[in-house]
């Protein structure tokens, strides 16, 4: 919660909550994967690495 609050002091309110709410997902599911609770697929990596490229693209935008 603290590095949302830092990155809300230079960034928009909408922009910090969906580069926090992507990178949470991106690590969650990453997570998962590396213990074995969700079964690991191209699909599924393929789409982890477009969440986070579209969380990068909006850092750049603004």
């Amino acid at each position: 919660m603290v590095g949302l609050a830092f990155a809300m002091h230079s960034i928009p309110t909408s922009t910090a909550y969906a580069v926090w709410v992507g990178i949470g997902a991106a690590l969650t599911v990453l997570y998962a994967m590396a213990t074995g609770s969700e079964p690991i697929s191209l699909a599924r990596i393929l789409l982890i690495i477009g969440l986070v490229a579209c969380v990068f693209g909006l850092k750049i935008v603004n």
